[in-house]
């Protein structure tokens, strides 16, 4: 397997597929996942022609579970490291709910990196914790309810998540796959449980307001309109005012884990972006 060492002794997996001449695309998963989440996307894109590159956050998947370090600093610190190793400076940047948000950081905390465009999916920016200064966004206890679940019972827990909001699977009408269910268990599962309990700290409290403002490359923003984890409103519509030159799509009934249950549309609209 291929890893790089950061500079505080973390080894990140990585995925790197496809030709080294080819132009690359550059994915960051959401929490508690790993690089497999992009399945979807990485066999998609290798056909078109693309190079593609997935990671494994810290602490997440096959990366080290370590016990620190579980915040946005460190997040695009990581990624900087595997651009480095790997030289794919001046990727496409596609991250889903943190993994945005990763996106989001790595771009304005790295702008050494010549990014050639962003793509933020059903993702965490500006803010979800609601506070004075956001107050339509969702109450702490919301996110201290997380860890509690997590503390008490992980397994059960990222059962109940998968099978219920995060793919829309307990609304009426839903066709729930439980291989898709299982695929997420087993991913979250892979990581460590430190890691994801810091982690929803760090997606829920980590305002990424100015992040937002510094990116000046294009951003596609897309954002399910029935997305029950991150709602739209308090998301993608105010992260595309806050980038100087974003593009927002909204689908109707689409949920959280859009790019698993809606694959088609959204490697079709994110290969439109990206040869515009």
């Amino acid at each position: 397997m291929s890893f790089v060492t950061t500079n505080d002794g973390v080894q990140i997996f990585y995925k790197d597929w496809g030709p080294k001449d080819a132009p690359v695309i550059f994915f960051h998963h959401g929490w508690p996942l790993s690089a497999d989440d992009w399945d979807a996307q990485l066999l998609f894109f290798l056909k078109e022609g693309f190079r593609v590159v997935a990671h494994d956050r810290r602490g997440h998947g096959r990366s080290t579970q370590v016990w620190d370090g579980h915040d946005m600093d460190h997040y695009a610190d990581d990624v900087a490291a595997v651009v480095q190793h790997l030289g794919v400076q001046g990727a496409v940047h596609v991250g889903h709910s943190i993994g945005g948000g990763e996106v989001a950081h790595y771009i304005a905390r790295h702008p050494e990196d010549p990014v050639a465009k962003a793509v933020l999916i059903s993702a965490v920016p500006p803010l979800m914790v609601k506070t004075e200064n956001n107050p339509n966004g969702l109450p702490k206890e919301v996110f201290d309810d997380l860890q509690n679940q997590l503390f008490k019972n992980r397994s059960q827990f990222y059962h109940d998540v998968p099978a219920g909001p995060f793919y829309g699977y307990n609304r009426p009408e839903a066709k729930v796959s439980e291989p898709v269910v299982l695929n997420w268990w087993r991913q979250g599962m892979m990581g460590g449980a430190k890691a994801h309990y810091d982690g929803i700290v760090a997606f829920s409290q980590t305002d990424f307001t100015e992040d937002l403002k510094k990116i000046n490359v294009p951003v596609l923003i897309m954002h399910g309109e029935d997305d029950q984890v991150v709602p739209y409103e308090i998301s993608g519509l105010l992260s595309a005012k806050l980038v100087k030159n974003g593009t927002l799509i909204t689908y109707p009934g689409f949920p959280h884990g859009m790019p698993t249950t809606e694959a088609e549309t959204i490697n079709r609209d994110l290969l439109a972006f990206i040869h515009s």
